[in-house]
């Protein structure tokens, strides 16, 4: 049985696009850090959540490319002529990518208590029944 890739299937036309983004989104890179939370806060918006503690918000930046929603996180190492005597919290920079779907627009972000919020809200597309004449030819 030969196997047809989710691009290619008779009935999914125009989708090309969707297995190259699913492609793109495996091959993405993100690591485990920052850690995050995805809520869905109604049947049209979401909330992303990354845990930034020890981030200012100068040190973070959010923009959308091709459709994928990129936040960076890059602080200044502050420890020249400082001695430590044991450094477990380590000045590192991040990029963490969401891929959006069509249609999905990057709200306010907010950041508090150490928490990066980025509100997402999903425009709800107009029900559209197109009527096509058929003539002969």
């Amino acid at each position: 049985m030969t196997k047809l890739a989710l691009g290619t299937h008779p009935f999914l036309l125009g989708f090309e696009q969707l297995e190259r983004l699913v492609e793109r989104t495996a091959k993405s890179g993100n690591e485990g850090y920052p850690p995050y939370n995805i809520e869905q806060s109604s049947d049209h918006s979401y909330r992303i959540t990354l845990a930034v503690a020890g981030f200012a918000m100068e040190d973070l930046s959010i923009t959308v490319e091709d459709n994928a929603l990129v936040i960076r996180g890059r602080q200044v190492d502050d420890s020249e002529g400082r001695v430590f005597l044991h450094r477990g919290i380590a000045a590192r920079q991040f990029q963490r990518s969401f891929v959006l779907a069509d249609g999905v627009d990057v709200g306010e972000a907010i950041i508090e208590n150490g928490l990066l919020h980025v509100d997402l809200n999903r425009a709800v597309p107009e029900r559209v029944i197109q009527t096509i004449n058929i003539r002969k030819g």
